[in-house]
């Protein structure tokens, strides 16, 4: 088909073609000045409505890093004590129980780089398998729940994978704790931990449920740790 025959066609049968003319084509009666103040005010909105939404988040940023910020304040400075007597325990000075909280701590220094470190055995009177052995340390940490998570590692390399771990409540003092069991000689025993901005810190219960296992960790930890 020709260009002849384009320019000639009609659209509906009897209209005449498109006149396109060198005006340019207007979709708006609007002035285009006007049009372009409003394009400049959507601009300007849209400019600010972005500063407002840069504050805001700015703000809620700077509240979350600041909550972050004070519990390490609040966090790092802890302590822990071995007292001769918690939680209705009595620790074990002997040789032999000497020498495996001696071991644990050791192992633990190895994995975690700590300020200071604790192992300790203490016995239950009542129940002399029942015995708790506990061990952990001091420092700075930036990510708690990782260095706690470490120290479960830690435990499953030297008795066998910690299973049914979970999230149990830490008490007064905070940051997170954990609880979960592993097999010993006589059967299954919970294995429970803790760790905030200022200490990790795990024990093994032998002979007790977890529930059982994650209240007394609450009571020692609270007779044993201090805070500056």
């Amino acid at each position: 088909m020709s260009d002849a025959h384009l320019g000639a066609r009609r659209l509906d049968g009897g209209s005449p073609p498109f006149d396109l003319t060198d005006e340019p084509i207007q979709l708006s009666n609007r002035d285009p000045e006007e049009a372009g103040d409003d394009r400049a005010a959507v601009r300007d909105r849209r400019r600010r409505l972005a500063i407002v939404l840069l504050a805001v988040l700015a703000l809620a940023g700077m509240g979350a890093l600041g909550a972050f910020g004070w519990r390490i304040t609040q966090q790092k400075d802890a302590r822990i004590a071995t007292p001769d007597q918690v939680a209705g325990l009595n620790r074990d000075t002997s040789e032999r129980a000497t020498g495996t909280a001696d071991y644990l701590r050791s192992g633990l220094a190895a994995d975690i780089e700590l300020d200071s470190s604790f192992g300790a055995v203490y016995q239950d009177p009542a129940d002399a398998r029942r015995s708790v052995l506990i061990f952990g340390g001091t420092t700075l940490l930036w990510q708690p729940e990782r260095d706690l998570d470490s120290l479960f590692r830690l435990m499953a390399d030297e008795a066998g994978a910690v299973t049914g771990l979970r999230n149990v409540t830490p008490g007064r003092l905070g940051g997170v704790m954990k609880c979960g069991s592993t097999s010993g000689e006589g059967g299954d025993f919970a294995v429970c931990g803790w760790a905030d901005h200022g200490s990790v810190v795990l024990a093994m219960f032998p002979f007790r449920p977890v529930d059982e296992a994650a209240g007394l960790l609450r009571e020692i930890r609270e007779s044993v740790q201090t805070r500056n």
